[in-house]
């Protein structure tokens, strides 16, 4: 896979994240807690958790392949676990 595409998908992966992040964060969450409704926790979980999984895949090739430095590898790390984080991703690359 060239380098360009592997920055591509990790742009794009890291936007969907991202915004399942804030599903899971602020429409599934508050619908467990404040109106007992649980069902929308597994499908959103599942989802995010899925994406972080290809986002981290993603993140090591940017790392070992595409050469992206020790230090923006840590700060994209640190961004996915911030809401709106992966947004700013742009900047790293």
């Amino acid at each position: 896979m060239e380098n360009s595409t592997i920055t591509k998908w990790f742009l794009i992966i890291g936007k969907i994240e991202g915004y399942s992040y804030l599903v899971l964060l602020g429409i599934a969450m508050p619908l467990k807690y404040a109106f007992h409704k649980p069902e929308f926790i597994r499908p959103c979980g599942t989802l995010h958790g899925v994406l972080f999984v290809a986002f981290m895949i993603l993140l090591g090739l940017m790392f070992f392949k595409v050469k992206l430095s020790f230090k923006n590898s840590t700060f994209a790390f640190l961004l996915s676990l911030v809401p709106f984080g992966t947004f700013f991703l742009k900047r790293l690359v």
